[in-house]
């Protein structure tokens, strides 16, 4: 039976992530002005990348290996792609430290004014019930703002139950990712051995 596991080649224990290119250049958002080490990944490869390492355990290792032709391979601009991809994935992770305590914010906001509005609903609702509770109106009032102040809580309980779990998770993924070994080799050495068909980064050449 396949298995996640045969669909890639390792090395020294590590899983490879392989992505063959046409040129250096294709591996990036060509529309971002930023120096080239600050460049934004392109989505492709970031997404390849990102669903991979998604698809294993957690304990699982990583080896990220970017081929070029002959002749690009060891340029300037080639050896400086793990530092690139580097700076990408920690930019990623300080993006969602930074979501991670927006959202925890909000959520101690929101549960202060749900606990508060949920305090009056009740001593509002228990009141009516107390003196108006014998008439079918006042039964429905006390009983609607007791449903209120609990639908009141609702925000709260899905930031901290929902919300920020999911951060952290993927927090953690692009940390992982920007630490992860990355190796620049030249088509000729490693693609006879490399299973077919090998991942390329579909992007037109600008």
């Amino acid at each position: 039976m396949m298995t996640i596991d045969s669909l890639y080649r390792e090395e020294d224990g590590r899983v490879l992530i392989e992505m063959k290119l046409s040129s250096v250049i294709q591996l990036f958002n060509t529309f971002d002005p930023a120096p080239f080490r600050e460049k934004e990944l392109d989505s492709n490869a970031e997404h390849y990348i990102v669903e991979i390492v998604k698809d294993f355990p957690g304990k699982t290792e990583f080896k990220i290996v970017f081929y070029l032709p002959e002749g690009t391979y060891d340029t300037k601009e080639a050896l400086d792609i793990p530092k690139a991809i580097r700076a990408h994935f920690e930019y990623k992770t300080l993006t969602q430290r930074r979501k991670f305590r927006e959202r925890y914010i909000f959520g101690q906001f929101a549960l202060v004014v749900g606990i508060s509005f949920l305090a009056i609903a009740t001593a509002a609702s228990l009141a009516i019930d107390r003196y108006y509770g014998s008439y079918a109106l006042g039964s429905l009032i006390a009983t609607a703002l007791e449903v209120t102040g609990w639908v009141a809580m609702w925000e709260p309980v899905t930031v901290f139950l929902y919300q920020l779990w999911p951060i952290v998770k993927e927090r953690k993924l692009y940390e992982k990712i920007s630490r992860t070994e990355i190796d620049i080799r030249p088509y000729q050495k490693d693609l006879a051995a490399a299973p077919e068909p090998l991942t390329v980064c579909q992007k037109a050449n600008p």
